[in-house]
């Protein structure tokens, strides 16, 4: 398993990802609109059963894209909450909350077919509130599981040197570029969610480094230094 610094994936976050996510929202919303528009203009020579039928299912749809319109507007929220840094006594272990994320995701990992497996522990921390590295773990994690196929393992080296401690991640097949195998907007949701975990975990100290998923099996590369300083 390897992750170099000078690979870069195909799932490095977009720089606009604030401008990604406004653009995909006009998709749902016009599905809103649309959804709505029907249900107010039946045909008059349906039947009640009919109409309340199609009603029915236009009142479906537009919940439907109701929930990714509100999903999207939490990214938003997320993503502007991520550069906030914590205060310095919210400083939080990694290795404790990396452990707690993986046992959430174990559930999901078994129905997928997927073996997660951590080795080593370490005894870095970070100045961010554990509910936003939590947010940032899940989020890393839950993009691997994604992209690897049925029967695929991820692997998670943690350690600690001299400089400071270092996460890294990847899988032992090839990893599959799921931003090909899904729609447009699914795709930008990932890469949001991906900026979202680069962005609270570079703005408590740390740096992230994604792997190249073409060239073998692709990962991230989490460096903490032993001396975590928030950026001014």
């Amino acid at each position: 398993m390897s992750t170099s610094p000078h690979s870069v994936s195909k799932l490095q976050p977009s720089p606009d990802v604030l401008g990604e996510l406004l653009h995909s929202l006009s998709q749902p919303l016009t599905g809103l609109r649309c959804s709505l528009e029907l249900s107010l203009d039946l045909p008059l020579k349906l039947s009640p059963e009919e109409v309340a039928e199609q009603q029915q299912e236009s009142v479906a749809a537009a919940l439907q894209q109701t929930e990714k319109v509100i999903s999207m507007i939490q990214l938003m929220r997320e993503y502007l909450d991520a550069e906030q840094p914590g205060p310095e006594a919210c400083s939080v272990a990694l290795a404790p909350v990396l452990r707690s994320v993986l046992e959430e995701l174990s559930s999901i990992a078994s129905v997928r077919g997927i073996q997660l497996r951590l080795v080593g522990t370490c005894m870095a921390t970070l100045p961010v509130p554990e509910p936003r590295l939590r947010l940032a773990l899940q989020y890393l994690i839950a993009t691997m599981m994604e992209a690897q196929p049925r029967g695929g393992k991820i692997t998670l080296l943690l350690g600690e040197g001299p400089a400071g401690a270092v996460l890294r991640v990847g899988g032992e097949r090839r990893f599959h570029d799921p931003v090909r195998a899904t729609s447009a907007s699914a795709a930008t949701l990932r890469r949001v969610r991906l900026a979202i975990a680069m962005r609270v975990l570079e703005t408590a100290g740390a740096s992230l480094v994604f792997g190249d998923g073409d060239a073998g099996p692709a990962g991230f590369a989490l460096r903490i230094p032993r001396r975590v300083r928030v950026p001014v």
